[in-house]
């Protein structure tokens, strides 16, 4: 048997095999962050796969990015997400939720207070986003001060423990993306002379408190973080001192014994063997692109404990019986990625309907 079809002890879970759904934005919410009532067939489709990392979840009003995102740490919240956990679980799944602050990566239209957002520093992406009245340049951030950190940390323990309490088997922080918790990493979108700046410890500093603050508040084996070293998007440079943050940003993190890491990988190869070196609980890896007859080949090499997957989950709810039985992959549509109804979110066909 291929052992990407083997069970597999993440945290304090033992999986039924070792494909994951990555985490994919679906901008399908309510406009207060609700998820949409769809969203618990969505997930429930997709409930074979040994782990589901939902799209990224808010923690706070600040951090809101995209329009009709889903949000964790409102009662409404809770009531929502624990119809699609509760969907999940009696299909016989398990389902992370992904904690996403935008940071920089925002529009005041967007989000319901309607401020400004907040990053590590006053510096603009360099990129636009789409509103409600269409794209729109992404204005500056407001840099945090000091003494606001410790909320924004707060805010992301707070949306833990709401995302129990929804029923969620444990949540993934966004660490990737160039979202707020990367911004921190990368000399260009932080110029902090404060404790969160500068040094390579220093930048690891807020990744590090909130994973160590989740993990207080709901247990290390329920909380995991995404990363992804390297990414060169919206602004995000990590420069050389990059692969030396991550080397010491995983070396850290695996002393809270955390239930996994996600690495979507970049293509540096040496960096993804020493973290591998480094991490001494399960890693998931994400390699964009993965042509379907090397799927498996990362768990087999023991390079990964899992893989995940994400547009060809997105198309094919039934992508681990597709997989067993070499059947054919539906193709995922770009144009109902985001926003919308059912078409090109519930309605993709499965093998046995």
């Amino acid at each position: 048997m291929n052992p990407i079809f083997t069970p597999v002890r993440v945290g304090r879970y033992t999986l039924p095999n070792r494909l994951v759904m990555a985490p994919m934005t679906r901008s399908r919410a309510a406009f207060d962050g609700t998820p949409g009532e769809l969203a618990i067939q969505y997930y429930a489709q997709r409930a074979s796969l040994g782990l589901i990392v939902t799209e990224g979840t808010q923690p706070s009003d600040d951090g809101q990015g995209y329009l009709t995102t889903p949000g964790i740490y409102t009662p409404a919240h809770v009531v929502g997400w624990r119809k699609i956990t509760s969907a999940v679980h009696d299909k016989g799944g398990r389902i992370f939720v992904q904690l996403m602050h935008a940071g920089r990566m925002s529009h005041p239209d967007n989000t319901p207070h309607h401020r400004q957002s907040v990053a590590p520093s006053a510096i603009m992406p360099g990129t636009g986003m789409f509103t409600m009245t269409g794209m729109q340049n992404i204005p500056a951030p407001r840099a945090l001060a000091t003494d606001e950190m410790r909320q924004t940390v707060a805010d992301f323990r707070h949306a833990a423990r709401s995302a129990i309490e929804a029923g969620a088997d444990g949540v993934e922080i966004h660490g990737a993306n160039a979202y707020l918790v990367q911004q921190f990493f990368a000399p260009s979108a932080n110029t902090r002379t404060d404790e969160y700046g500068g040094s390579i410890e220093n930048r690891a500093r807020f990744a590090i408190e909130v994973a160590s603050a989740i993990a207080e508040e709901i247990g290390a084996d329920r909380t995991a973080i995404r990363l992804s070293p390297g990414t060169k998007i919206w602004g995000i440079d990590e420069g050389a001192e990059g692969p030396d943050l991550y080397r010491y940003l995983v070396a850290e993190l695996d002393k809270l014994g955390l239930a996994y890491l996600h690495i979507m990988h970049q293509g540096n190869e040496p960096l993804l063997a020493d973290i591998r070196e480094l991490w001494h609980q399960s890693l998931i890896l994400n390699r964009p692109g993965r042509p379907r007859d090397q799927i498996g080949t990362d768990v087999a090499s023991r390079l990964a404990d899992l893989e995940a997957y994400g547009q060809i989950v997105l198309a094919n709810p039934d992508f681990v019986a597709r997989l067993k039985t070499n059947a054919a992959m539906n193709e995922a549509d770009l144009k109902t990625y985001y926003g919308g109804a059912a078409e090109g979110y519930t309605d993709y066909p499965a093998l046995n309907p």
